[in-house]
């Protein structure tokens, strides 16, 4: 019987042997086959999800949105370490979309005494950031 041996190197080569060995080539190159295959026919290759060349391809911008969220949450705490007025004129102008000839109209007084209020805020948590 002939077996075929590949080398670690590439080469190629057959062997004439008993059919007796033979059949514990055969039986070998079996177990090896039916081992490799119980070993990876579950687990997916992580090449399989490479599809740019980049590890775990992503539209999004990972770092910059790690970047937004901590700068996000530095503004929170320094607006909280503000007035309580202050803090609700600013929740009321950036996050409610009001301006301040609506909140000067609301509260009865002028509108450049809403902007001075603004400006002091803001210098506030320019000083705080």
């Amino acid at each position: 019987m002939k077996i075929t041996y590949t080398f670690a190197n590439g080469e190629t080569t057959e062997l004439e042997v008993t059919s007796e060995w033979g059949a514990v080539v055969l039986d070998l190159d079996r177990q090896e086959y039916n081992a490799n295959h119980r070993e990876t026919r579950r687990h997916a290759s992580l090449e399989a999800f490479n599809l740019d060349d980049a590890l775990f391809p992503s539209d999004e911008n990972v770092a910059g949105e790690v970047e937004r969220r901590e700068r996000d949450s530095a503004i929170e705490r320094a607006i909280n370490l503000l007035l309580p007025a202050q803090q609700e004129l600013i929740r009321q102008i950036f996050f409610e979309g009001m301006s301040a000839t609506e909140i000067a109209r609301r509260d009865g007084v002028d509108k450049s005494a809403i902007s001075h209020r603004l400006d002091r805020a803001l210098k506030k948590l320019k000083k705080l950031l």
